[in-house]
């Protein structure tokens, strides 16, 4: 009985060489996110800098880069090396979704494993070209549409952005937590080989993986289970996230269709075994007698290396019949472009703007105005992962619905560092312009001189919940904290009566508002636990002309 053709060494080398690529650029991303992460003890002298490109897979992205000129009309530093990643694309195709990207070698190597759902024939017809994988260019349409309108909704799709959004802020702090978990006790333990094997190895994840603190993040079980579900999708359908949703994909896949790159199907070796089908990651139908499909082809190469016959193989410049453009119909593309023209006016005109806005919405330093913010982040979480404090988290409903996942300061957990703009320096669209310590003017005798210091609010006391105030009871841990000089805060002695009629002096802070920069480290430090006595609002913030307060302390 005579056995099928073997495929051919350079057929089989090409899915190899692709696996090696996915596993450089994953590991390479991982490396980047990890470097955000604070390496030193907080607080301490010492070089507030990211020195490693972090923000690159972000100026790799095509889709960052027009949302970014769509809603700003200009393009902020860096993102034209978008073009390293477009320009290839119209030679060869979707190979940066095949090759490149981590969020899709994530899918590919979860979409590989056989579950229940994808065996035998079912595997091969999962595998088949099918009509909702349209639904990514009508997501791309909508949020290209609310970009024009001057929004970054599309941030909360982009796959960089989802990726660091949900790794860096939820499931490495949950490996940093159950390491620590985990190493702790046996740390202790009352064998030698054990505790000292331990040792070593918190050391070495220390120095390469392990944040110098348990960082924690609102909604980051949220963020982390979506990621998940993400992933598990693809269990069932061959990355579901890639052939359906990713906008990015879809641009790449739009641009694509001008690629000279295409598969050579050879009719006569073909026997029509469908072992092409078996592992095709884009369900762009490189199976014999049907139209390949050029815009969904992610360019895996497992066709070809799956076929026993080499019939298939990818050419320069062939003339076949294929499926070059998005099978995407002009209802579906009206239904998008209508979809992001009517959610941006519809989302702003029910949430809360002006003196209907949240008090305690504190962007971090350098951010634009409101407005202009939005129209730049992306919601990507870089300016949170880097915070050395874990005072940045995502918003739920204080920036509205628009605003879902922007950066907010949250005194309660930390406050803003005042050497710090480690923020401002892994922005990626300049929604949080850089800026220089300087610049941002919080540190003695560094830029106070000429220039305002950047102010994020401005704190207030509640002196119902004051020691000093409502309890005659010492305490000045707040004007202890203020880090700025003069400091903001100010004790005035005063006497009082307490509750056994005794006559004291006490010491009550008071707030000088043209010194206060709302960092929120009297916040922070308050030793009233549940709500604390001295508090920071918006009020005052350099970024918004009309949040200020307009009668100064005589």
């Amino acid at each position: 009985m005579a056995s099928a053709p073997a495929t051919t060494p350079k057929t089989v080398k090409l899915p190899l060489l692709r696996r090696i690529s996915q596993i450089f650029f994953l590991l390479l991303f991982l490396g980047l996110l990890i470097l955000t992460s604070l390496r030193s003890t907080p607080g301490v002298a010492g070089d507030l800098h990211v020195h490693a490109p972090v923000r690159l897979f972000f100026e790799w992205d095509p889709l960052v880069a027009l949302g970014n000129a769509l809603a700003t009309h200009a393009l902020y530093r860096g993102l034209l090396w978008s073009l390293v990643i477009l320009l290839p694309t119209l030679f060869l195709g979707r190979f940066f979704c095949g090759w490149i990207c981590p969020l899709g070698t994530l899918q590919h190597f979860l979409g590989s494993w056989r579950s229940e759902a994808k065996r035998g024939k079912q595997r091969i017809e999962s595998n088949r070209y099918k009509r909702w994988q349209t639904v990514k260019y009508v997501v791309l349409i909508a949020g290209l549409a609310a970009a024009c309108f001057g929004t970054m909704l599309i941030g909360w799709l982009d796959p960089f952005s989802l990726l660091v959004r949900s790794v860096g802020l939820s499931i490495l702090p949950a490996f940093n937590y159950a390491v620590r978990a985990v190493l702790a006790p046996l740390e202790h333990s009352h064998s030698g080989a054990i505790s000292g094997t331990s040792a070593i190895l918190h050391d070495v994840l220390q120095f390469t993986v392990l944040d110098f603190r348990q960082s924690h993040f609102a909604q980051g079980v949220f963020l982390g289970v979506v990621f998940i579900l993400i992933l598990a999708a693809s269990l069932r359908v061959t990355r579901l996230w890639c052939r359906a949703i990713c906008p990015l994909g879809a641009l790449l896949g739009a641009v694509s269709r001008w690629s000279v790159l295409g598969l050579h199907k050879d009719a006569a070796s073909c026997d029509k075994c469908n072992r092409c089908l078996l592992n095709c990651q884009g369900g762009d139908d490189p199976i014999g007698g049907a139209n390949w499909r050029k815009s969904e082809c992610l360019m895996c190469m497992n066709c070809v290396g799956s076929c026993p016959h080499s019939s298939l193989q990818f050419r320069f410049f062939r003339k076949e019949k294929e499926v070059a453009s998005p099978d995407l119909g002009r209802r579906r593309a009206v239904t998008g472009l209508a979809a992001g023209a009517v959610a941006v006016p519809l989302i702003r005109a029910n949430t809360g703007m002006g003196k209907d806005r949240h008090d305690r919405l504190l962007r971090p330093p350098g951010s634009l105005q409101e407005s202009d913010f939005l129209s730049r982040c992306i919601r990507c979480g870089e300016c949170m992962k880097v915070c050395p404090n874990n005072s940045l988290h995502p918003t739920l409903e204080e920036a509205g619905f628009e605003g879902l996942w922007t950066p907010t300061l949250v005194p309660r957990v930390g406050y803003c560092e005042p050497s710090c703009v480690l923020c401002s320096e892994v922005c990626p669209t300049g929604a949080i312009w850089q800026i220089t310590p300087a610049e941002k003017g919080w540190v003695v005798g560094v830029g106070q001189e000429k220039r305002q210091p950047v102010r994020l609010g401005t704190a207030f006391y509640d002196r119902g919940h004051c020691l000093p105030w409502a309890m005659a009871t010492d305490c000045i841990v707040c004007e202890e904290w203020c880090p700025v000089s003069p400091k903001a805060i100010f004790l005035e002695e005063e006497k009082v009566v307490d509750s056994a009629g005794n006559i004291k002096m006490l010491k009550q802070p008071h707030i000088d508002p043209s010194r206060c920069v709302g960092c929120g480290a009297c916040e922070y430090a308050c030793p009233i636990q549940d709500h604390p006595a001295v508090y920071v609002t918006s009020i005052g913030e350099s970024r918004s002309p009309s949040s200020q307060i307009l009668l100064s302390r005589s």
